[in-house]
Formats: structure tokens, sequence, C-alpha cells
């Protein structure tokens, strides 16, 4: 029980960060940057030419990289402040950004959910490179603090059939499995037992408010032994 507290601790710190973060203008910009790339790819899927989505993939690639300077900013304490590593033992979850985390004390788990376009562009189940911090300090806690307990990783999507990557994916189901399984792996390569390591595909049958928040790939812990 105090491990499992322990890192829902752990994990918790990173909401604590992200509501400190909201009183300065660069996680505001942050943020901001997490909107508008939300919006373009939004676009991006209705693209009339070819011409016109390489436009809207070129400005999503340069708010990419403007998001994940931030982040590394983010990361710094303020002059005069302790390093964040120090604070509330939320060392491997400080710096991430954009993502949500709840436990479910009926259920006994504790759920990382993490935005599709953190992880992939619009239609793709290929993982940024910018991804990887977030991923590999994920990775760090349940290693850490989840010793031995199950974890699912669960890829989700919006309602939106499948068109413009139709010739890749059969349909949502599919592009959820492969956007889970792409997590999967590479949580498996960082170190975390494949043996507690399973895979769910959801598609879109557990919609969030909106689409964006929808697209989501999610890690959740069963914290009872």
């Amino acid at each position: 029980m105090l491990r499992s507290r322990t890192g829902f601790t752990l994990l918790l710190g990173l909401t604590t960060l992200l509501a400190v973060g909201c009183q300065n203008k660069v996680h505001d910009e942050n943020v901001k940057l997490h909107r508008q790339n939300r919006e373009l790819q939004d676009q991006l899927s209705s693209a009339p030419n070819p011409d016109q989505m390489a436009q809207l993939q070129s400005e999503i690639n340069a708010r990419d990289a403007k998001i994940q300077e931030l982040e590394n900013q983010l990361r710094q304490p303020a002059p005069g402040q302790p390093q964040q590593a120090n604070r509330e033992g939320g060392g491997e979850m400080n710096g991430l950004s954009g993502i949500e985390v709840t436990r479910d004390e009926v259920a006994g788990t504790v759920t990382v959910r993490v935005p599709g376009d953190v992880l992939f562009d619009s239609g793709k189940a290929t993982l940024k490179t910018s991804s990887q911090g977030t991923l590999n300090k994920i990775a760090n806690a349940l290693k850490k603090d989840y010793s031995g307990k199950k974890v699912y990783v669960v890829g989700h999507t919006d309602s939106d059939p499948i068109t413009k990557t139709k010739g890749i994916w059969d349909d949502n189901l599919d592009l959820s499995a492969a956007r889970a399984r792409a997590v999967h792996k590479y949580l498996a390569d960082q170190g975390v037992p494949p043996k507690l390591l399973g895979m769910r595909a959801m598609a879109d049958t557990d919609p969030r408010p909106n689409k964006n928040q929808s697209r989501r790939v999610e890690i959740v812990v069963s914290t009872r032994d």
C-alpha cells in the first residue's frame, strides 16, 4: 500500500507542477501551442489538396519544435528555487506537459492519459521523438513505484472515420491498436517487464468530451496486489 501511495504522489506531482506553471508566461504559451496544434491537426485531416496538407504539416512541425523548447525551459527551476526532483519525490514525472492523471479507488487503478498529439502525428502510429522524454519518465515511475503491478496500454481514437490514411489503417480500431502497440513496445524497451504489460484497443468506444481529448493513449496501472 505504501508503494502505491508513493507512486500516486509521484504521478500527482505532475498536476501540481502544471497548476503552478499556469502562473507564468512560458507555461501559458506552451498550453496555447498545444491547443493550436490540435486545431491544425483537425484542419490537416480535412485539407482539400496536398499543398495545403504540406503547409499545415510544416506549421505543426514548427510548433512541435517550439513546444519542446518550452518544455525544456519548464524543467528548469526558477532562480533561487530548489530542483523539483528534490521536492515531493516527484523527480521522475516533473516537466511533463498536457497530460492528466486520475485515480479510481473503486477500480484500484491509476490512469495516465497522454494526448494523441503529444505522441503521434495525425493519422500515424510512429512515436514522435519529442514524446520520448514523457514516456521515459512514465516508464521510470512504473519501474520504481509500481514494481510487480499490471499495466495496460490502451489506445483510443475519435469517431471520425478513417479516410486519408485508409491505405494504412482499416478503421479506428486498427489505428488505436497500432498506437497502443507503439507505446507498449517503447515501455518494454525502457525496462518495464513485458509480462506485466497488457494492451487494449478501444477505437472510439470510450469518447471524451471532444475529439482532441478522445484521441489519446492511456496507461492504466492496477494498484491492487
